[in-house]
């Protein structure tokens, strides 16, 4: 009997979106306007026990406002992380900045030791500002990303920030309900430790809006002022007067509406994903040649994405093979993310020391992990991996 498709991450949609939906739809309310986008940011901001939260059109959009609230413009640059989507490092760009790429440490997080030294070794601190000694620019803002939900060492980039008074834009669209669980920022969530966070909702992330993103930070003023650019700068609404340059990233009332269903099952998310992912490692721990990617200890993470190193001698077969031979056999999983300093457009900007990334983006698959993955589906994994390999064995 053939496989049923395993699909790599998709939506959970059983709670009450169709009756809220079907609310908005109603109501009339379906644009950016309408009662769903202030629960919806009302809710975010109660659950990270913030003040407040600005939604978006995206998390892309969430990342150009926290840029652009950071006085990121031209020639600054933004330390960022190379291996991550290309979302995060593209509004750096929109703002007509430069990134300056760093590599990645075992968790996939950016290498916090490669930062200090970077800091430290590659700038000079010239009338309060660090400067970038190779290119003579300003360093405004590091922007973080907590890959996979696996939550970074934010006290080390704090340190970075602070000594060096620089801003952290803190990229959280894949870890929404990871925390701390010791140290200085023990009980904080990803996203509320920097001066801005960003979350997405797309479709394969843990909570969606179909599309959509949120911002939070800790001042208001700046918050009021993410509000007034992504509803295109109205200074006056009945008379269209325009102070600034705005843009159209609010959310709409429907995706609101949805997330706002979504949210309320969040914690029932996290603990599906938690079980699994605890499930595929004990099963996975007896194959050669695999092993899934640990979470950060003193972190209660999100397990949004499951990583799985593959080594291709000791299993039996190469990376994209597996990838190939999971497909045909109705599995979805795909590789890491090419990394970003060698994409066309990036290729001229500075990236340092970039190593271990190298390593990863060739050797790392994510695999099933939705929040709707049953245990049988975990099993048919886990058995397609064994019998993958002991093929290759008799090949072999």
């Amino acid at each position: 009997m053939a496989q049923k498709f395993i699909p790599l991450s998709v939506p959970n949609l059983k709670g009450r979106e169709l009756e809220y939906v079907t609310n908005a739809v109603e109501t009339e309310w379906v644009s950016t306007g309408g009662s769903y986008i202030n629960k919806f940011e009302d809710s975010i901001a109660s659950y990270l026990h913030l003040e407040q939260a600005v939604a978006c059109q995206s998390g892309t959009a969430g990342l150009h406002l926290a840029l652009k609230l950071s006085d990121v413009g031209p020639n600054d640059e933004v330390i960022v992380p190379s291996l991550t989507f290309i979302a995060a490092v593209n509004p750096v760009t929109y703002c007509g900045a430069d990134p300056v790429f760093m590599d990645c440490d075992d968790t996939l997080n950016m290498d916090t030791d490669k930062l200090i030294r970077f800091v430290e070794q590659e700038c000079k601190v010239d009338n309060g500002q660090l400067i970038n000694r190779k290119t003579g620019k300003g360093i405004k803002a590091i922007l973080v990303v907590h890959i996979f939900g696996n939550l970074l060492d934010m006290e080390r980039v704090m340190n970075v920030a602070q000594k060096y008074n620089i801003k952290v834009i803190e990229d959280a669209t894949e870890s929404l309900g990871s925390y701390y669980t010791d140290g200085k920022y023990k009980g904080k969530y990803a996203g509320t430790v920097g001066d801005f966070g960003v979350y997405s909702f797309n479709g394969n992330k843990i909570i969606t809006t179909g599309g959509g993103g949120m911002l939070v930070g800790a001042n208001q003023n700046l918050m009021d002022k993410a509000k007034y650019l992504s509803t295109q700068a109205k200074d006056d609404g009945l008379y269209y007067t325009h102070n600034e340059v705005g843009y159209n990233y609010r959310m709409t009332n429907v995706q609101a509406a949805i997330g706002l269903a979504q949210l309320e099952q969040l914690e029932q998310f996290i603990a599906v994903k938690e079980r699994n992912y605890y499930l595929y490692q004990e099963k996975i721990q007896d194959i050669p040649g695999l092993r899934l990617l640990e979470f950060n200890y003193s972190t209660r993470p999100n397990y949004w994405f499951y990583s799985l190193i593959v080594d291709g001698k000791a299993y039996g077969i190469k990376r994209d093979e597996l990838i190939t031979s999971l497909h045909n056999k109705g599995i979805q999983t795909r590789p890491i993310w090419g990394l970003i300093h060698q994409q066309k457009p990036y290729k001229n900007n500075q990236a340092y020391q970039i190593e271990k990334a190298n390593y990863y983006v060739e050797n790392v698959i994510n695999i099933p992990c939705s929040s709707n993955l049953t245990e049988e589906q975990v099993d048919s994994v886990v058995n397609c991996l064994t019998s993958i390999q002991a093929r290759s064995d008799h090949h072999g």
